[in-house]
């Protein structure tokens, strides 16, 4: 933390003029202990608690540790949460000066505190006696003087007019009803959803999960940022923690922007008890914001509860993963080697192959077979009892000829828009898995229709899932998992509980290239 000169200010005591310190208030603990933080320089700064002197504020609530079964949860204490509310709403993000009186042995720093650049600014142990919200710690003062001599003067100021903690009633009223668990976490979102709560971050465990405080209820909940995913801090067996790469700076980037500031929570789903959500800041969106500053990757599972919308959030990361910043910073797109004139064309459709390949005819001449990205076409389930040798997939899986008479009649012999998302490299057989050829993974639309949403919205295949680090997808991704949830919830196709259709094939021996010539 940078530390200015020895300032040539004026005091009333003979005692030398103590060091004029600077720094950004990053948490404010208590009505009287603030936590100060430099300017970053390469990383998270190095930060320090500073501790009024000489005044005394009530304690906040304390939950029970989870080693401490025996030990009781403490409410607040009269005033103690308007004194914290009252100095986070001055200081949070704000910057301050101070000077550091004393030092305990166990290393508390206790000092005084000025809004501003210099000692001309707000003291703020001043403010909080003017508005009756602490007491002066009169016990163990090491003799007066005139700075002294002032606190005591306004708090029996303070006294005189009954402000704050010296108004009759006692301050119960000012005691919060926390709640630490919320019992029924699915119907408590269900209630708010898309209604944004106001809220107070409480605490940032890593880029994408905070701690908040719900108002004007006092609930205190994790919340999990919806979408997305930041570095996180790994815990080892001796309990030490190992940050993954860019997790300091992560956090940091979410906690000078958003640590006890209001905010806006839209309420999105559950997940193991904790909270989706999205955050809202005047200043922005905070998981947009961390997808394009490369603190943050996008997530499959929890992308769909995202109500902003989940394009922007594939569009934050692509930004990012183009500047190659951060996260991305080895970043090499899947069809980075491909000339543009590759990655994007019109070909004729000339054969479907099955529910998810074909062949087509580029406008040179050559014809090329590719297949549609993240899709998998029907398939047989679970044991197959009939002679795998015998199995006419076309008729005998369930929907296959569906799939391949819906790509027929709208693609044969039509010209239709390709663009190449990635290649799958060729793999080898195992004693589990048959070999595969090199596949052209590519997004195939008509007419604006895009073939393997329309394909998987009838319930005519399925959609694969990746590894949240495989980006070898579909360009449209969320589009076909959207199109796979439509499915299910109307019960089309593959999904449906209805008896599978049963087509009845002659076998016409002899005139097998009749009827390939007319496919």
């Amino acid at each position: 933390m940078a530390t200015a000169a020895a300032t040539s200010s004026q005091t009333q005591s003979a005692a030398p003029a103590l060091p004029l310190q600077r720094g950004i208030v990053k948490l404010v603990l208590s009505g009287s202990a603030i936590i100060v933080r430099g300017q970053p320089r390469g990383g998270p700064p190095p930060e320090r608690q500073i501790n009024l002197s000489n005044i005394r504020s009530g304690a906040l609530a304390r939950r029970v540790a989870p080693n401490q079964p025996e030990a009781k949860e403490t409410p607040d204490e009269p005033w103690a949460w308007p004194a914290r509310e009252f100095l986070r709403k001055k200081l949070i993000g704000k910057e301050v000066c101070f000077t550091v009186e004393y030092k305990t042995p166990q290393g508390r720093e206790y000092g005084m505190v000025y809004l501003g650049k210099d000692t001309t600014g707000e003291n703020i142990a001043e403010s909080l006696l003017t508005e009756g919200l602490v007491a002066v710690r009169r016990e163990g003062i090491r003799g007066a003087n005139p700075e002294q001599t002032r606190l005591c003067e306004l708090e029996d100021q303070a006294k005189a007019a009954k402000k704050g903690m010296w108004g009759e009633g006692g301050g119960s009223h000012t005691i919060r009803d926390l709640k630490y668990t919320i019992e029924n976490p699915r119907h408590f979102v269900d209630s708010n959803h898309q209604k944004p709560v106001n809220a107070v971050i409480e605490h940032v465990r890593d880029g994408s999960v905070v701690r908040a405080l719900l108002l004007p209820d006092y609930y205190l909940v994790t919340v999990m940022l919806s979408g997305v995913k930041c570095p996180t801090f790994k815990r080892e067996a001796d309990g030490a923690e190992t940050p993954e790469p860019f997790a300091a700076e992560a956090k940091f980037f979410t906690e000078s922007r958003l640590l006890q500031r209001d905010v806006q929570i839209i309420l999105e789903s559950v997940q193991n008890q904790v909270i989706l959500g999205t955050i809202l800041h005047p200043n922005g969106n905070i998981t947009e914001l961390l997808l394009r500053e490369g603190f943050a990757r996008c997530v499959d599972w929890s992308i769909a509860v995202y109500t902003q919308g989940p394009e922007k959030l594939r569009a934050g990361e692509r930004s990012a993963k183009e500047r190659k910043i951060r996260i991305w910073k080895d970043y090499v797109a899947p069809t980075a080697n491909m000339d543009q004139k590759d990655k994007h064309f019109v070909a004729k459709v000339m054969q479907i192959m099955n529910a998810d390949a074909m062949v087509v005819k580029l406008n040179s001449g050559e014809q090329k077979t590719i297949h549609l990205s993240s899709i998998r076409p029907p398939r047989l389930e679970g044991e197959v009892n009939q002679d795998r040798r015998k199995l006419r997939p076309l008729y005998d899986i369930p929907y296959m000829f569906e799939a391949r008479e819906f790509l027929r009649k709208k693609l044969i012999g039509k010209k239709v828009n390709v663009t190449v998302d990635y290649i799958r490299q060729a793999t080898p057989s195992t004693n589990v898995t048959p070999a595969f050829p090199e596949r052209t993974c590519s997004t195939v639309t008509i007419g604006g229709i895009n073939i393997a949403e329309a394909l998987v919205s009838k319930g005519l295949a399925t959609v694969i899932r990746y590894r949240q680090d495989d980006d070898q997808r579909s360009s449209h991704y969320d589009e076909l998992l959207a199109a796979e949830a439509r499915a299910i919830k109307n019960a089309k196709g593959l999904h449906s509980k209805k008896e599978v259709p049963i087509h009845r094939v002659a076998d016409i021996s002899g005139v097998g290239d009749i009827v390939q010539s007319q496919l």
